[in-house]
Formats: structure tokens, sequence, C-alpha cells
């Protein structure tokens, strides 16, 4: 367990240091959710009772998702690890005493939480201090706060799981192209990065909750927000833990099967 920590400790120094592109990453997320709320504000004004979320509540949903940008964009993979297996350099990997999974799981949970640490704070700052209903509030109560962690905690590993099973997959094949394009395509869409989940037709998106991608930034901003409560809330945190546990098995499994019939070419 040492030597993950060790490997979770250097990634996350050497996220924090590129505080420059944090700077410039924090800008454009001002923008992009400023752009969003004054689109959703436009079709708000036209009939407000058709939308399943208050103005309040979406304009929260909008400033958490740009605060833990870093934690759930999908298609911020990590090109190191991809490259070193197509190139063969993953053989340096498999010699030392380690499982490579849990070395790429580690990391990837280290690149999200620093990226993340050096932007959230001041988007939710800033977004603290905008009137209503275009900035957001603190939740409910304490324990509403509780279970959004909790949530964020559990969506953050969905993702680095989902993740680290792409890694996986590139030692099957010759080009992660094709996969990672579908991949991230799907995931922007069917976790609610493009619109929130509530604002599909009922029948599709009591399909989409189901999916492993729902369980990634959907229930936590939506608990946040108070669009998510009561009995429907626990059984989303339920689906969290168990497509959690579900990815990280089952990545561990084919990993382990990758490793024992991976072959270097070269020398």
């Amino acid at each position: 367990m040492k030597k993950y920590i060790s490997f979770f400790r250097l990634r996350t120094v050497m996220g924090l240091q590129y505080r420059v592109a944090a700077v410039s990453g924090i800008a454009t997320q001002f923008f992009w959710g400023f752009m969003e709320i004054f689109a959703l504000h436009a079709f708000y004004e036209t009939n407000r009772a058709a939308y399943p979320m208050t103005m309040e509540a979406t304009c929260a949903y909008v400033w958490l998702q740009q605060a833990f940008l870093a934690f759930f964009n999908i298609w911020a993979l990590d090109g190191e690890i991809m490259e070193a297996v197509v190139s063969g350099n993953v053989a340096y990997e498999l010699c030392r005493p380690l499982h490579i999974y849990n070395m790429w799981f580690a990391m990837g949970m280290a690149n999200r939480i620093s990226r993340a640490w050096l932007r959230c704070i001041p988007i939710l700052l800033v977004a603290g201090l905008l009137p209503k209903p275009y900035g957001i509030s603190l939740p409910a109560d304490g324990m509403h706060f509780v279970l959004f962690v909790a949530a964020l905690l559990l969506g953050l590993t969905v993702v680095v799981a989902s993740c680290t099973l792409i890694y996986v997959f590139s030692f099957f094949t010759v080009s992660m192209d094709g996969i990672k394009i579908l991949f991230t395509s799907m995931s922007e869409l069917l976790m609610g990065a493009v619109i929130p989940l509530p604002f599909f037709p009922e029948k599709v998106q009591r399909v989409l909750e189901l999916l492993p991608f729902a369980a990634m930034q959907n229930v936590a901003l939506r608990v946040y927000s108070g669009n998510l409560t009561g009995n429907e809330m626990w059984r989303a945190l339920g689906l969290q833990l168990i497509w959690a546990v579900v990815l990280i098995a089952g990545g561990k499994m084919l990993c382990g099967a990758a490793e024992k019939k991976v072959i270097i070419q070269g020398g």
C-alpha cells in the first residue's frame, strides 16, 4: 500500500505545480459557466414550469460542474500511460513489484484531485457571491453537504475506474483512438455534462440513471442543488457504490488477464 500512496503523493505534487494552466483554466470555465447560464436563462424565461429543475438548482449544477470539471472530465485521459502501452515501455512497469492497475488508479486519482484543488475554490467563491438565481448557495443542511461529499468521492472513483479500464483495453488493440473517441463522446452526453439528466425525456432518463455514466457527476451535483432527495437520492448513491465496485473488480480481472498474455516486441 505504501508504494501506491507514494505514487499518489508524487502525482499530486506534480499536478499542483501547474498553477498558470490552472489560472487559464479558471478563466475558461468562468466564461463557459456564464455562457451556459445565460442560455438556460433564456429558455427558462419562456416557460419556467416546463423544466424539471428550478433556475437556482440548474445554476448550482452548472457552477459545481465547472468547479469540479477536473474530477469528471472523461476526455482528460493520461496520454503518458497509453503511450507507454503502445510503445512497449510498460515493460518497465511490469518488472516492478507492484500491481499495475493499482498504480494507474492511484495516479489517476492524484491527477484529478490536484487539478480540481487549484480550480474549485476560486470558482465556488465567485459563484457564491453572485446574486440569486445565478450563483450558488449552501446546501439545505449539514446532512445534504455530507451526502454531497460522499457522492462526489464515489463519482470520482467511478470516473477513475472507467478511465483505468480504458488504459487496460489498450493492451488488446494497436490503436486506442477509436475507443477513446467513442467512450468520451458517450460519457459527455450520458453523464449529464452537456445537459443535466433531468432534462431528458422521463423514460430515457430512467434508463440512463441505471448506467455507470450517471454515477459520475450527475448524483453529486443534483444532491447539492436539492434536485435529488429522499429514496431517489439513496438509490442513486447505492448505484454509485455498486458501479464503483463492479468497474474496479472488472478492471483488475481484465488487467490480470492482460499481464499474463502481453508480448513486448523490440529490444
